[in-house]
């Protein structure tokens, strides 16, 4: 059957998630970008709703509850150092309940509020794309 991202193009969603004007970002342990920091996110099981993924992933790795998400982007990297190639759709979300936690730790070992202006390296691609996507005033 073969592994979604390596052996064929995987789909996956992630969310960024806004205090004021700061990013939580947690940073990776593994492939692909292993040492990035990035937004929360992962794969989309079949049949799940792109945005029904976005808050069950995010909500399994930051132990946070969610209000309503925002589309924000559409996300396409290959990565070749990973020989990786992922499409995800990315969601933007103001309303949260509880604090962040390191929820998966050998994944996702340690996390931050970042200001959108002084974010920290490296930076995943994802993590980028939805950077740009929030500078350019998306999501309202």
């Amino acid at each position: 059957m073969g592994l979604p991202g390596i052996d064929f193009p995987g789909v996956g969603c992630g969310l960024a998630i806004l205090r004021g004007e700061s990013l939580l970002l947690y940073r990776r342990l593994k492939a692909p970008e292993a040492g990035h920091w990035n937004i929360v996110g992962g794969k989309i099981d079949h049949m799940e709703a792109a945005i029904d993924a976005a808050r069950r992933e995010a909500e399994e790795e930051t132990g946070l509850s969610f209000g309503a998400l925002d589309y924000l982007c559409l996300s396409e990297q290959r990565i070749a150092d990973d020989r990786q190639h992922w499409l995800s759709v990315i969601y933007a979300v103001r309303e949260f309940s509880g604090e962040p936690r390191v929820m998966e730790p050998e994944k996702l070992p340690e996390f931050g509020w970042f200001p959108l202006d002084a974010l920290p390296v490296p930076l995943s691609k994802f993590a980028m794309d939805a950077v740009k996507a929030l500078r350019s005033g998306t999501p309202k």
